[in-house]
C-alpha cells in the first residue's frame, strides 16, 4: 500500500480566498519511508500572506514572487501522488484547500476515501490528548527541537515518524496488519487503534527443503523450544 504523508502552508485560513503557498510530502510503502519525496513552493498570484499565517510559516509574499504557480505544478504534485492515500494531520484544512485548488482548475477532487486523518486517529489512540504533532512527537519521542517554524516538507517528515508509531508499525507482531479505516485493536495502553486484516494471507516463499531444515533444527533445540509453539 503506498501513502503520501503531506503538509501544506497557505496565505490564511479561507479555502475560499486563501491559497496553497507550499506543499510537502514524503512516501511509504507498505508504511515505511522509500526515501521519495516531494517539495514545492508556489506563487499565490495576488494574494497575499495573512500576517497571523506569516508569523506560522514565515514564508513571506517576497520570497514567493518568482515561485510557478499552482497550475504550472499541478501536474507534478498530481503524478507524485499517484493512485496513493492522502495522509495528513487535520487532513480536512488541507484537503479544502488541495481541493480548492483543484477546482479552480477545473480538475477532478481528490475523494475523501482517499484520506486519511493523522488528527482523528490521535484522538481516537489518545483521547485525553494533546494531539498537535508537536504534543505527538513529544509523546513518541521524535526529536523536533529543530521546528521553530511550520514547514510543509518537514511538517511530512515529522507527520510520517509519528504516523509510523501510532499504527505500530515499529513493532514487531506475528500476524500482520495494515491500518486503515475499519476493525479495532487495541496497543499495549488499551488505547484503540484502526487496523484491518490483509484480505489473503501472504503467499508463503519457503520451500520444502526449508521447513524440512527447519523442522530438523527444532527437533534438536527440544521440546520446549519457543518456536515447537507455534507449530515448528
Amino acid at each position: 500500500m503506498r501513502e503520501i504523508i503531506f503538509d501544506t502552508e497557505t496565505t490564511g485560513l479561507d479555502n475560499r480566498e486563501d491559497r496553497v503557498i507550499e506543499i510537502g510530502g514524503v512516501e511509504l510503502e507498505n508504511h515505511f519511508p522509500t526515501g521519495r519525496s516531494i517539495h514545492i513552493y508556489i506563487n499565490p498570484g495576488d494574494r497575499k500572506v495573512h500576517p497571523d499565517a506569516l508569523a506560522v510559516h514565515g514564508i513571506t509574499d517576497e520570497f514567493l514572487k518568482d515561485k510557478p504557480s499552482f497550475a504550472d505544478v499541478v501536474e507534478e504534485i498530481l503524478d507524485f501522488f499517484g493512485d496513493a492515500r492522502w495522509v495528513a494531520h487535520n487532513a480536512a484544512f488541507d484537503m479544502g484547500f488541495v481541493n480548492a485548488e483543484l477546482e479552480r482548475l477545473g480538475l477532478p477532487l481528490v475523494a475523501g476515501d482517499r484520506v486519511t486523518d493523522t488528527l482523528a486517529l490521535a484522538r481516537r489512540k489518545h483521547p485525553m490528548g494533546p494531539n498537535s504533532l508537536d504534543a505527538l512527537c513529544r509523546r513518541y519521542g521524535i526529536d523536533n527541537s529543530h521546528r521553530t517554524k511550520h514547514g510543509a516538507l518537514l511538517d511530512s517528515e515529522l507527520l510520517a515518524e509519528v504516523y509510523i508509531e501510532m499504527i505500530g508499525g515499529r513493532q514487531a507482531a506475528l500476524g500482520l496488519v495494515t491500518t486503515e479505516l475499519g476493525g479495532v485493536a487495541a496497543d499495549a495502553d488499551d488505547a484503540p487503534i484502526l487496523v484491518i486484516q490483509r484480505e489473503r494471507r501472504l503467499q508463503t516463499r519457503l520451500t520444502e527443503a526449508d521447513l524440512a531444515a527447519h523442522a530438523a533444527l527444532i527437533s534438536k533445540i527440544g521440546a520446549k523450544a519457543i518456536w515447537a509453539k507455534y507449530g515448528g
